[in-house]
């Protein structure tokens, strides 16, 4: 593409919007002074000479400025802002490009997932650069894969991927060379694509590659077709491969699978003189960051074998034709070098639950090729559901694996691999770090260790032997979040049932009923009898119900799965029943379990009387089945929670469901004054406020009301003067004015009456 020989020299003023992205912004008068469109690269020189992709700025923006990030700023030597001059760049593909990073990244960061990471970004050598997806994307096929690299670098990395720097240590060519699916993409001393190098393993050529992306008016590279060699994946043999001792909570599925490999790689004349055969296809499922694939890496190693891994998004991103040929050549590739395992991760996006294409249809019809020469075939998945069940027929995926979410032993034996290496100083408890980290899968617990070592470093810069204390672990712990529960989680507060005021009755109740259940199981299987398996929770608006349960999630220290009975309702028909068995199914997975219904009455009302068509009652009938159906429910309890237990279906709350029923009664005078004393913990009072006395004149205050008395006063405080250090008696008043009870007296007496209805029948 002709270059118009044409430059500008601009202030550079920071700017967050793209932040680490490699993305300036300059007035749309100047992109059109300069002939540039967005998505063009362009060259930019202060005390470096660095490039970056352009992209017009918003309303507002000056023609005399360039913005740009920190990370841009940081590449161009330019601290807080300076001159730059910018000018049009050619567009011209990168061949190769080689990155170094932090050892962890380097693990669990594979090249070609680091090649999506950096599509579309222009690199120079000796620039720093970020994971984070170049979204300047014209290409919506693009798209859907550097969204398929954002999931996977998440569950990987971690939560820490946003924030990691890597620093491009060569690059062809070195300056504002364009990354695309045919660039050569490698860590330095590490793993590496092989973009463009071709070469055949036992005579069967590399499967051909997937299409290339370059901006509009780029001209891609002719090598660059559908028939190029192989980028994806490592050669057969060049495996990293950890070891199973290495895989603390996966030793039984290790054994399970150790079995069956050696059996169907080195011992079939056995099985031929018995007559039989076995099949070697196994579909591993388990939360994304478990170890499913390292699993199947050691595996392997250990009988022997070779693995061929392949990355179903990637392939499903391609034309069916291409996809399709990829798929023939890899298999050919894993038969011709036998013992041999095909290893096909997130295996949903080529063979899809709903609506399979041509594609999925090629790839069982190789599947079953590929098993009966002898070879295995390993896929792996995050959504078992979401699989299509045609490939577990006897013949194909014959054999399931399931990869539990990690309980708190097994946390603890993956925190203590995982710290192996790692100095930590004495006060470092790691069951008490287990026992905060509900929900975490090992690469999460490894994400929380590395933010921990980030702290410790910090805090020791100057230090020759530095340590890692608890406080570090505390404070990664402010940050961190398990991504396997992301989106239904309950957040966990630093609080427990004994933080609750008054209710003795209540309290032991729940203790009784989902804390030891999930706490003391081998207990009640001793006795030989069933936990509760529900609980429901009602009593008027604003008297603690959730609360409650979040003190539970604090005290039991399980997973929680946390939804508003709404949420789960949808108007397509099989939709509603469908979100409610996933619930129950991540329920299962991640044992012990607390599932948390809130506003269960707007899920499972009466049957028979709503005018939606039948969606409730099948609803209800999915919960009933879920909760006391042929398959177990085992180390999981549900606490449902309403104001409205006579709307609740019946049937829901007989013994085997939601059997206790725990009226939370409004405050009473002394829990009153708990509420208030509780609340008003970080508020600085004046001598002259007694908070026994202001309970005992908030008759008809919820729970709710007090804490909003106390924060009204707070607010009358500083409307007085906002450098005011005390809450005096005077403010409390005028909060009293302004606050009023939302307690209903006819509903709490009508709730009353049901608790003792219930009490005495």
């Amino acid at each position: 593409m002709a270059v118009p020989d044409l430059s500008l020299t601009a202030r550079l003023r920071p700017a967050a919007l793209d932040a680490r992205r490699g993305v300036v912004r300059l007035h749309p008068e100047v992109m059109t002074a300069l002939a540039l469109r967005p998505g063009a690269p362009v060259r930019l020189q202060g005390r470096r000479v660095t490039a970056g992709i352009v992209a017009p700025a918003g309303p507002g923006a000056s023609t005399a400025l360039l913005y740009a990030d920190d990370l841009l700023l940081g590449n161009l030597g330019i601290r807080d802002g300076g001159q730059v001059t910018v000018s049009p760049a050619p567009v011209v593909a990168a061949r190769r490009v080689t990155l170094a990073g932090p050892v962890q990244v380097l693990a669990a960061v594979s090249p070609e997932m680091l090649r999506l990471a950096l599509l579309g970004k222009v690199v120079t050598a000796g620039d720093d650069v970020s994971l984070l997806p170049q979204d300047v994307l014209p290409d919506a096929s693009v798209r859907t894969l550097v969204e398929a690299a954002r999931h996977s670098l998440s569950t990987s990395v971690g939560y820490a991927w946003t924030s990691t720097l890597l620093t491009v240590t060569a690059a062809e060519p070195g300056i504002g060379a364009l990354v695309t699916m045919d660039t050569e993409v490698a860590w330095e001393h590490g793993r590496s694509t092989r973009t463009g190098v071709p070469r055949t393993d036992g005579d069967v050529r590399h499967p051909p590659a997937h299409p290339t992306y370059v901006p509009d008016g780029a001209v891609a590279d002719p090598r660059g077709d559908a028939d190029a060699p192989d980028r994806a994946g490592d050669s057969l043999g060049a495996q990293d491969a950890p070891e199973v001792d290495e895989l603390p909570g996966l030793r039984a599925q290790a054994e399970e699978l150790t079995e069956l490999l050696d059996l169907g790689f080195h011992h079939r004349e056995v099985l031929g003189r018995l007559g039989t055969a076995v099949s070697l296809g196994v579909l591993i499922a388990g939360p994304a960051g478990s170890g499913k694939s390292a699993l199947v890496r050691a595996v392997t190693a250990r009988v022997g074998a070779t693995v061929r891994p392949v990355w179903a998004p990637e392939l499903a991103a391609l034309t069916n034709d291409a996809a399709a040929r990829r798929l023939r050549a890899t298999a050919e590739e894993v038969r011709a070098n036998a013992p041999a395992v095909l290893l096909v991760t997130d295996v949903e996006a080529l063979a899809p639950a709903e609506h399979p294409g041509p594609l999925a249809t090629v790839f069982r019809q190789l599947l079953a090729e590929t098993l009966r020469a002898g070879a295995a075939v390993v896929c792996t998945t995050s959504r078992p559901e979401a699989v299509d069940p045609a490939l577990r027929a006897p013949d194909l995926l014959s054999l399931r694996i399931t990869v539990p979410l990690p309980d708190q032993v097994l946390r603890r034996e993956q925190l203590t691999v995982l710290t192996r290496q790692v100095p930590l100083a004495a006060d470092v408890r790691l069951d008490e770090v287990a026992g905060r980290t509900p929900g975490f899968v090992a690469a999460d617990l490894a994400a929380l260790v590395r933010e921990a070592g980030v702290r410790a470093a910090l805090r020791q810069k100057s230090a020759e032997t530095p340590t890692v204390a608890m406080a570090d672990f505390t404070a990664a712990l402010e940050v961190a979040r398990p991504t396997t529960m992301a989106g239904s989680t309950l957040e966990l507060a630093d609080v427990t049932l004994d933080d609750v005021g008054d209710m003795v009755e209540v309290k032991e109740t729940l203790t009784e009923s989902v804390l030891w259940p999930l706490t003391y199981p081998d207990t009640f299987a001793r006795l030989g009898v069933q936990p509760p398996r529900g609980v429901l929770l009602y009593g008027p608006p604003g008297c603690g119900k959730t609360y409650l349960v979040t003190a539970l999630a604090g005290s039991g220290r399980a997973n929680v799965l946390s939804v508003k009975g709404a949420e789960l309702l949808s108007k397509w028909v099989g939709e509603s029943e469908r979100a409610v068995r996933e619930l129950f199914r991540r329920a299962r997975e991640a044992a012990p379990t607390l599932v948390f219904l809130d506003e269960v009455d707007a899920l499972a009302p009466t049957r028979g009387q709503a005018s939606d068509g039948g969606t409730t009652d099948r609803v209800v009938a999915a919960l009933l089945t879920e909760l006391d159906g042929v398959e177990s429910l085992r180390n999981v309890v549900v606490v449902g929670a309403t104001n409205r237990p006579d709307l609740v279906d019946p049937a829901l709350l007989r013994p085997g469901r939601l059997e206790r029923l725990v009226y939370v009664p409004p405050p009473d005078g002394a829990a009153r004054a708990e509420i208030l004393r509780a609340a008003a913990r970080n508020v600085p009072l004046a001598e002259d406020v007694d908070l026994g006395d202001l309970a005992d004149g908030l008759d008809g205050f919820s729970a709710a009301d007090c804490a909003a008395l106390v924060r009204e006063s707070a607010l009358a405080a500083m409307r007085e003067s906002l450098s005011a250090a005390t809450v005096t008696a005077g403010h409390v008043e005028a909060a009293r004015r302004r606050v009023r009870p939302s307690l209903d007296p006819d509903q709490v007496a009508w709730l009353a009456a049901y608790a003792h209805s219930r009490a005495t029948r």
